[in-house]
């Protein structure tokens, strides 16, 4: 009798696999800012180093910690997290077999050296110490049994807004006092904030168009002063918060942002001027037309005035086939997370040797 029923179960969920829906995902766009520099950049070749037999799948997530060392979250057979030293000598594999791990999303390193993965798949970030150990967690799995249809990362749109279940999650950030800020998702569309004990506090967005409205809010970050940055990948901009998460402003005219970062890292230093890094990533489908216009990555004031911009969409070491998430710890060596190449780069900026020229900033 059991077996009959769970086989009965299992074919009327694949039955109903046909009528799954996607969360739409908007074309990309052309960049509208006009007459931007360009920065002078190169890759390091071959820095990352795996051993035999080891490899990376689709490059998710990728962020450094205070001493150095990166960390890559990626897709490969399995969703697993790899960790590497300051000269890309793979050193150890953190949180594999976890519940928490699925299909990865990004990964980032808080101020105390902790790490976490953010995993859409799941619907879960998980939190690690510095030594690997799992200290807790945000967001719950779905029943088994309400997804049994569902490969990692299908599934409709809910916008349910609840306290503690994500909509395939997508970024996590932190303040100075360790508030969590998360961008969540796909299958919601909204900015959460936790204190440091993983406590609702907070929650603002809906889908749509307007201000603090969201479509994929796809990457977060913040400053030193408590502004959270959002990658409003859907909605062609990124969208300005303040610690309260009420609406200050939006930079529309750098493409669709994937991936957004702050340099200087988490606090609580101050690490003197930051800047805005915002990725207008070549989409992971690779489509042929907006290769000629996309790949390209823009540094900004905070205030949204662009300085520069670097790199384009290609295969080549230095140019970029879907960065997906950046590190920018140091505002001239840049980490790029790749989901079409299956690799991570380590790019090194020259502003320095930037011709000088007008430009259109917000």
């Amino acid at each position: 009798m059991k077996r009959y029923l769970s086989m009965s179960i299992v074919a009327a969920a694949l039955a109903g696999a046909a009528s799954v829906s996607f969360a739409p995902v908007a074309a990309q766009s052309r960049a509208t800012a006009t007459n931007v520099p360009v920065i002078p950049h190169e890759a390091v070749p071959n820095f990352f180093k795996n051993p035999p037999g080891i490899y990376t799948g689709e490059n998710m997530g990728i962020s450094t910690n205070s001493k150095g060392n990166i960390y890559i979250y990626h897709r490969a057979y399995e969703t697993r997290l790899f960790e590497y030293s300051p000269q890309g000598a793979f050193t150890r594999e953190i949180g594999r077999n976890n519940y928490g791990f699925a299909f990865a999303h990004s990964v980032r390193v808080d101020a105390q050296d902790n790490i976490w993965a953010v995993d859409e798949g799941t619907d879960t970030i998980v939190k690690f110490s510095p030594d690997g150990k799992i200290v807790m967690t945000i967001g719950r799995r779905e029943d088994p049994i309400a997804t049994l249809a569902n490969m990692p990362g299908q599934g409709v749109f809910h916008g349910r807004n609840a306290k503690y279940h994500f909509g395939r999650e997508t970024d996590v950030a932190w303040d100075q006092q360790g508030n969590i800020f998360v961008s969540d998702g796909y299958f919601d569309a909204r900015v959460v904030k936790y204190d440091k004990n993983g406590r609702f506090l907070k929650a603002v967005g809906t889908r749509g168009t307007g201000n603090l409205q969201f479509n994929t809010p796809h990457s977060i970050a913040t400053d030193f002063q408590g502004n959270v940055y959002v990658g409003d990948r859907g909605n062609a901009r990124v969208q300005v918060l303040d610690n309260d998460l009420n609406w200050k402003a939006n930079y529309p005219n750098v493409g669709n942002p994937w991936a957004v970062c702050v340099s200087g890292g988490p606090g609580p230093k101050n690490p003197g001027k930051q800047y805005l890094y915002v990725s207008n990533s070549w989409p992971d489908s690779a489509p042929a037309e907006p290769a000629e216009y996309t790949g390209e990555v823009y540094k900004m004031e905070l205030d949204g005035k662009i300085i520069g911009k670097f790199g384009r969409a290609g295969k080549a070491p230095g140019e970029f086939a879907t960065i997906h998430q950046m590190d920018c710890r140091d505002p001239d060596v840049i980490y790029t997370a790749e989901i079409n190449d299956w690799r991570s780069q380590k790019i090194l900026l020259k502003p320095q040797a930037m011709k000088t020229t007008s430009q259109q900033g917000r």
